[in-house]
């Protein structure tokens, strides 16, 4: 399960908070990708509509998957954001 864990474990900034896991961060790319290419069509070109058919309809799916990968990971020791960020810390003291 190292993958899993990889992907829904929430990431613990410099700060010590948590921010979102690597799946949300694929889920909005992913998401938004998708809509943009089935929504280019339906807007016949005009940049306003298309720009408003991804935000519409990219919030709600966004708004869903999110909490459903919030508990998913909800019981999951978290991980580091990036690497650098314990060097930072260590720095600072």
């Amino acid at each position: 399960m190292g993958f899993v864990d990889y992907l829904l474990a929430p990431r613990k900034d410099y700060r010590g908070m948590n921010t979102p896991s690597e799946s949300s961060r694929l889920l909005l790319i992913v998401v938004i990708i998708s809509v943009s290419y089935w929504s280019w069509p339906l807007s016949e070109g005009i940049l306003f509509v298309w720009l408003a058919i991804i935000t519409f309809v990219s919030t709600p799916i966004l708004f869903i998957g999110w909490i459903i990968l919030s508990y998913a990971g909800q019981n999951r020791e978290s991980r580091k954001l990036t690497p650098s960020w314990e060097k930072i810390k260590k720095i600072k003291k």
